[in-house]
């Protein structure tokens, strides 16, 4: 679909990060992030929400990782994500190590939390190690004491100094693969902390308005920020912080770079799983024919291409319509129900022509003419293939295993291991 006239202004030049499969810097697409308000040792919960914020238009996902469940669930989760998963550290260095041995595609580290450099060289090191970025998170509301005095409190200034000195932190460990933001709940303040932020730094930048409220407020004010910004040229990455359903965020951030012409504006929203140890077909084969096919007929849906029917219709339960592999089969489901069952083979095509079934016909008619036992076989399948792959088909508890030990390697070593 052709994009809208774009900004004139030419956006400024950073350093090219890669998160999981996204781009980011170096003239890459502006990407669209969110946060899971689920507590993420809820992995089926916090699932069925990244697959929602993935259909709304969110490109990486943040989740929180401040408890040891919260790091054994994100070794669940990272597998089975669509998008790239990066974790939310608070105050302790185990977190960001547990996270990073689960899997995490990027960690984001406050400096005023985070405060020992012998940590934050220690979390670099093994970042670097792994391949794995690390984003800066500054904010104003938690800026390390020493730093709020010597500039006498949150300016801009101190917002930048703040991000400097984590960086020699990292540099100390020859570490780069860095994303910064200076986020602040005041709009202006907001606003030139990232304008020296740009003139400061070659990092890319993510751009956001920290706890910016309920909507229309919410709105208002982190577009008021964001928006100024990515007319100038300004910003890698953006993220809503609303009061909110985080659905909500992630579909403001793309209806924002659609209407600056930073984003193409798309009728099909297709996702698809990442390829598990659970899937029977081809999966991104599969989902790129399915695209073109629904692309070539304007389809204006959700979509959803899962690997296999013993998650994906919960998972992507949100999508108007899906299909799941499994035993041979395609499982085609609208809103998680399953509708019917298709031979392998005829999957694409009955996808396509279920689709535009809903298009004529609308998602509550076709729900009511699913085929009679279509649930009953569907179910069967699942239960088979839980029997011969078992219920760990990504071994995921091998990693969570790692996790437990990592961790109480951590306590032991500190006089904690009681």
């Amino acid at each position: 679909m052709a994009r809208a006239a774009a900004l004139s202004t030419a956006r400024k030049a950073t350093r090219r990060i890669m998160l999981g499969n996204v781009p980011v810097g170096d003239g890459a697409p502006v990407s669209v992030q969110s946060m899971t308000t689920t507590k993420t040792a809820n992995v089926d919960g916090t699932l069925q929400q990244i697959y929602a914020l993935a259909a709304a238009g969110a490109d990486i996902v943040r989740c929180t990782c401040n408890e040891v469940e919260a790091a054994e669930g994100l070794a669940r989760i990272v597998p089975r994500s669509p998008v790239p998963i990066v974790a939310d550290i608070h105050f302790h260095v185990e977190m960001a190590l547990a996270a990073l041995e689960a899997g995490v595609h990027g960690l984001r580290l406050n400096p005023g939390n985070l405060r020992k450099p012998a940590e934050i060289k220690l979390v670099a090191s093994e970042a670097r190690d792994r391949g794995v970025p690390i984003r800066i998170g500054v904010n104003a509301g938690s800026l390390h004491p020493e730093i709020a005095k010597r500039f006498g409190g949150a300016t801009p200034e101190a917002l930048v100094e703040s991000a400097r000195q984590e960086l020699a932190y990292f540099a100390e460990v020859d570490f780069h693969d860095v994303k910064i933001s200076v986020k602040a709940s005041n709009v202006p303040l907001m606003i030139e902390s990232y304008r020296l932020a740009s003139e400061t730094f070659d990092c890319p930048l993510h751009l956001g308005v920290t706890e910016a409220g309920p909507p229309p407020a919410g709105l208002l004010k982190a577009t008021a920020g964001i928006a100024t910004l990515l007319a100038e040229g300004i910003g890698d990455t953006i993220r809503y912080s609303l009061t909110a359903d985080p659905v909500e965020e992630a579909r403001a951030g793309r209806q924002l770079l659609e209407a600056l012409g930073l984003r193409e504006r798309k009728g099909l929203d297709l996702i698809a799983c990442p390829s598990c140890g659970r899937a029977e077909i081809d999966v991104i084969t599969v989902a790129k024919q399915a695209q073109e096919a629904l692309e070539e007929r304007k389809i204006p849906l959700q979509v959803a291409v899962m690997g296999c029917v013993v998650n994906g219709p919960g998972e992507a339960r949100e999508a108007d319509l899906g299909i799941a592999a499994g035993r041979h089969k395609g499982h085609l489901f609208i809103k998680g129900k399953i509708v019917r069952v298709v031979p392998e083979g005829e999957m694409v095509d009955a996808l396509v022509a279920e689709a535009e079934r809903i298009v004529a016909e609308g998602i509550e008619a076709r729900m009511a003419a699913a085929e009679a036992g279509a649930e009953d076989e569907s179910e069967a399948d699942r239960r088979d293939l839980l029997r011969t792959q078992g219920s760990d088909a990504n071994r995921s508890e091998e990693v969570v295993a790692r996790i437990r030990r990592q961790l109480a390697g951590g306590k032991e070593a500190s006089g904690d291991g009681t």
